[in-house]
């Protein structure tokens, strides 16, 4: 059996790539290196895994059908896909709509379109918490309507859902959607907070909190991410939307200050407007993935945020 990963030299991928891997199972990975960040980052996420005659690396987009068709010709006995393959980025995806919806939408229409040829027995799709947009009722369950999506990511994102359930329902395939919320540690995104304010601090450089740092977010470490997502692989649910988040909800202000007690530098801090797209909160109710997933968020984010610190230091900071 193989097990087809999208964007796996990516964060979250390469991590899972690396799980997979440990568990002797092999892994088929799709990416396409794009240069949102530095693709070197990713290079250098997969370097460790190129030898290993378990894994095999293509590199392509999930926008390109015909390619990603012979992939699966040519690599017999894919039987799992874990699509993670996307534009991230709230922000960004206000000043590009049309790219993110070609890659998030059209790029996840043609996985489910080969799933459905191949016989795939599990698909999971990763979502995220930006589709609860602006819900006011805390922590954000999955029972939530996510009509009012306020980023083209979440709308993206929202549809990926859609139309997953849309291929359930017409091909009985079986489909997991799992919304992450705020992923963060060792080889983390470079555009996220915990990696920009993290540099900043260290180089004493000035960070922007945007807003008067009363945000709030739900942070997750990479590890309890990947313990969900390894579990989700062999569930047989139908369709299921689950979240997959932390187990404590912090604000901004207090997400910088908690930086500044592990690092021991003072973070120079310049208060510019809230960004169009921002959620004001993201709490995850992971009562569901607990009773589905036997998920446990086991790393807090103090002990996290301390690994990361220390990873950081050692790759990217002198």
């Amino acid at each position: 059996m193989k097990i087809l990963v999208t964007g796996g030299a990516g964060f979250i991928g390469s991590h899972l790539v690396k799980k997979l891997l440990s568990e002797n199972i092999q892994v088929v990975c799709v990416d396409n290196f794009n240069d949102y960040y530095n693709p070197d980052k990713k290079e250098k996420n997969v370097s460790d895994f190129i030898n290993n005659p378990k894994f095999k690396l293509y590199r392509e987009d999930v926008r390109n059908h015909k390619a990603l068709d012979e992939i699966f010709r040519k690599e017999k006995d894919i039987r799992k896909i874990v699509h993670l393959t996307a534009m991230a980025g709230v922000r960004n995806s206000i000043r590009y709509p049309v790219l993110y919806g070609d890659v998030n939408i059209n790029g996840t229409i043609n996985l489910l379109e080969l799933a459905k040829k191949y016989k795939i027995e599990n698909f999971v799709f990763a979502s995220s918490s930006s589709v609860y947009g602006g819900n006011e009722k805390v922590p954000f369950s999955e029972n939530d309507r996510v009509d009012n999506p306020i980023s083209p990511y979440a709308a993206t994102k929202k549809a990926g859902e859609l139309i997953c359930h849309t291929y359930h329902h017409l091909y009985n395939l079986n489909v997991i959607c799992l919304r992450f919320f705020t992923v963060y540690g060792p080889a983390g995104r470079p555009d996220m907070a915990p990696y920009k304010f993290t540099k900043a601090i260290l180089a004493g450089d000035e960070i922007l909190m945007f807003g008067d740092g009363s945000s709030q977010r739900s942070y997750t470490y990479i590890e309890d991410i990947i313990a969900g997502v390894y579990f989700a692989l062999d569930k047989r649910f139908g369709y299921e939307i689950i979240n997959l988040g932390g187990s404590e909800t912090i604000s901004l202000k207090e997400f910088i200050a908690l930086i500044e007690k592990i690092s021991g530098k003072k973070a120079k801090i310049k208060q510019v407007s809230k960004q169009s797209g921002d959620m004001s909160i993201t709490s995850a109710d992971i009562s569901k993935a607990k009773r589905l997933l036997n998920y446990e968020p086991k790393i807090d984010l103090e002990k996290g945020m301390s690994v990361f610190i220390d990873w950081f230091k050692k790759n990217h900071y002198e």
